[in-house]
């Protein structure tokens, strides 16, 4: 189990386990003003919880198509302060059909591309490609936001050109974050922040480092997620 400061996590029926990526994801995402927010391939219910710890007035649906994880996650939010504005969906979102549009949509995706499945099928479900195309992700973001809705992922850093071509034309980068794991190394892991607009704003791109030279937690990492891990 995962101790965070104001809930706890358990990942062991999930194929993808809490990870920074999902944390970096949760303490990035920009909620400010979300009224209703689509987490796609929610495993855990991690990044969902983050979300809805950071904004007090969002309504939340998880949404995860492997049955265990759905259950795992309705599990944690159970326990969690934000059952009322958490709830947790089994589906697959190329077929999700909501009452209503979203202002916010979250994804830590599939992002193998070529690499040989795994055995484990729901592994594979959770970290191919072949289970959710960047196309298709992006196609089900067209369609499920609101106008001037966003579409925020987290993705390997060698994976992120080819999720910027699949948006292209269809959605327009507005924020970019490159992390990389310790001082000096290039970066390997990007967030990036994508709206459904008419306009082509500039994008701001930043970037961040998880560890300095001798091993501690950089003050912009701790700053980005001191509202969460209980050692900061």
């Amino acid at each position: 189990m995962f101790r965070f400061k104001q809930f706890e996590v358990r990942d062991e029926a999930c194929a993808m386990k809490v990870g920074t990526d999902g944390v970096l994801l949760g303490a990035w995402v920009d909620v400010a003003g979300d009224s209703s927010i689509l987490d796609i391939g929610t495993g855990s219910g991690l990044v969902a919880l983050m979300l809805a710890q950071r904004n007090k007035d969002a309504v939340i649906t998880a949404l995860d198509i492997e049955a265990g994880a759905v259950r795992q996650a309705a599990e944690n939010v159970s326990r969690s302060p934000w059952t009322q504005r958490i709830a947790v969906v089994e589906g697959d979102v190329r077929s999700f059909i909501p009452n209503e549009k979203f202002d916010h949509i979250v994804s830590n995706p599939p992002y193998f591309v070529d690499a040989l499945l795994s055995p484990d099928a729901a592994r594979a479900t959770a970290r191919h490609t072949s289970s959710l195309s960047f196309e298709e992700l992006v196609l089900a973001a067209v369609s499920l936001l609101r106008v001037e809705g966003r579409l925020s992922v987290v993705l390997p850093t060698n994976a992120a050109a080819a999720f910027r071509r699949a948006a292209f034309g269809r959605l327009h980068l507005t924020r970019l974050l490159d992390v990389a794991t310790c001082e000096g190394d290039a970066p390997k892991r990007t967030l990036m922040e994508f709206r459904l607009t008419d306009a082509t704003p500039m994008p701001s791109c930043r970037q961040l480092t998880i560890h300095a030279e001798d091993g501690t937690y950089t003050e912009q990492y701790r700053h980005l997620t001191e509202d969460f891990y209980l050692k900061f």
